[in-house]
């Protein structure tokens, strides 16, 4: 990989001296003061909505400041601002491609329904840069090759990360934010991007900010630490002076959430008696000519908990959308869910009130302006983007779960305003308020802390009586809880 700028020898400096934002919803307990030295590669850590993504908006001057400074300095003068050397990797930038707010969820498995002859193609997208050859040896790097002709909203979660990193490195900034960079990916992809990390910090004109949650998300390529808990910042730390303090990481990510399930266990929950959750036979998905899953056969009875494994681009998410009744190729293969054949006369309503769902994906839709509570309570009509009114009683068990999840102080703020880990918490929240059957728990800990990770393992356990189905599925083996007891991992065709 070549050196995003050769000739330049310039080293950026930023400095944050006493920042207040103006507005008081944004402001830290103390006045920010947050120094970055030259060829200093920083993570910046805390539990989810401890104020990581608010710094580093503020360090975008993203908030205008009530008092204090930020100085940006690129070699010997000063920057006018942030935007003209730093960019900023984040979750929620995969929106600005996407266009969640005119689409919808279901439209990725709706190909050939639509004309797409509008939606642009990777390739489309890179063609548009400015050094084609630093792409080309992008590409190369993350072994993205096969990605380039698909159109962008039919890409996975993990391959959508993939295509943000890249994009991002193809801008050739001075200094590179990355919120939370492994999550999503696969664990060859992650040891690619530590690798990518490394051979960048070398180069004398690019530094690295990672915003992470948990200490195994901390690269080798990091050089110092920057702990935030409860928008207040903790004096910095060496790299490895952080990783040997455990008591001080279990501190910083004590999580209040509880493992009880609360007594009423979803509104006028229906038992539902079956004796497979799912059985496909010989499934064949293809879009265009490429086959995404071939000849598949699975059965999944009631009471089974199964880990779906497999690498990015899979076919992972495309199975689980035949769960769901979200892909409409299921009625052109031989598919029985909860002892119904479907094309019998079913709803995909019918489907969904048995299943409990979460997914990556499905964060990208939740982006209305709805308080927090709504979207928790969503998941009794089992809807995205479109909300009905709660009774009374699914308002008060939406509210419990809520208290399970430690999030009930969220509940009247709108979950746009809420940070993205907060709203995983909330997604999370809105899968079990139906007391559903079967569990379809897509990547469920993705961008959560780690005390948060462990305890919510916990009630998954507690939650899945030996009556429930769950399919969990994952690109972090340890986090795959031992309730397991079957695994199908797909390979990429």
């Amino acid at each position: 990989m070549k050196n995003c700028n050769p000739t330049a020898k310039e080293k950026t400096f930023v400095e944050i001296k006493n920042a207040v934002p103006r507005k008081t919803e944004l402001a830290f307990n103390q006045p920010i003061n947050w120094k970055i030295q030259a060829h200093e590669h920083w993570a910046v850590i805390g539990a989810n909505g401890a104020g990581k993504t608010l710094l580093a908006d503020i360090f975008m001057g993203k908030h205008a400041l009530k008092t204090g400074e930020i100085i940006y300095q690129d070699g010997n003068s000063k920057a006018q601002n942030a935007g003209d050397f730093v960019k900023f990797v984040a979750f929620r930038d995969i929106y600005s491609f996407v266009d969640s707010q005119n689409s919808y969820y279901q439209q990725r498995w709706n190909v050939g329904l639509e004309d797409e002859a509008e939606v642009a193609t990777i390739q489309d997208f890179f063609n548009k840069k400015s050094d084609l050859q630093w792409i080309k040896e992008l590409i190369s790097v993350f072994g993205i090759e096969d990605l380039l002709e698909k159109k962008i909203h039919l890409l996975s979660s993990g391959e959508l990360r993939k295509f943000l990193i890249v994009n991002s490195l193809s801008q050739k900034p001075r200094i590179l934010i990355m919120d939370n960079p492994f999550i999503g990916l696969d664990s060859a992809t992650r040891e690619v991007l530590k690798k990518v990390l490394e051979r960048l910090a070398q180069m004398d004109n690019l530094q690295i900010i990672l915003l992470v949650a948990d200490t195994e998300d901390i690269p080798p390529v990091i050089t110092q630490v920057l702990p935030v808990k409860d928008k207040t910042l903790l004096p910095p730390l060496s790299a490895a002076d952080f990783k040997a303090d455990k008591e001080f990481q279990k501190k910083l990510f004590h999580s209040e959430i509880q493992e009880v399930i609360p007594k009423r266990l979803g509104y006028e929950s229906e038992t539902v008696n079956f004796v497979n959750a799912l059985i496909f036979n010989k499934i064949n998905i293809k879009y265009g000519s490429r086959f995404i899953l071939k000849n598949l056969s699975w059965q999944v009875k009631r009471g089974e908990k199964w880990a779906l494994l497999g690498a990015n681009g899979s076919g992972k998410s495309t199975l689980l959308s035949l769960v769901a009744g979200d892909n409409p190729q299921a009625y052109a293969n031989d598919i029985t869910l909860f002892d119904r054949k479907r094309g019998t006369g079913e709803s995909i309503w019918d489907i969904k009130k048995h299943i409990g769902y979460v997914s990556p994906e499905m964060h990208l839709y939740y982006q209305k302006n709805v308080t927090c509570l709504d979207v928790v309570g969503s998941g009794f009509f089992d809807t995205v983007g479109l909300y009905r009114k709660c009774s009374e009683e699914q308002g008060e068990i939406a509210s419990e779960w809520m208290k399970v999840f430690d999030i009930e102080r969220l509940k009247n703020i709108s979950f746009l305003n809420v940070s993205t880990g907060e709203q995983r918490l909330i997604l999370l929240a809105r899968v079990f308020v139906k007391n559903p059957a079967l569990l379809i728990l897509d990547e469920p800990l993705h961008g959560l802390d780690m005390g948060s990770k462990q305890r919510i393992n916990k009630l998954i356990k507690k939650f899945c009586t030996p009556d429930k189905a769950l399919i969990y599925v994952t690109h972090y083996k340890e986090e795959i809880p031992d309730i397991i007891d079957h695994t199908l991992i797909l390979e990429k065709q």
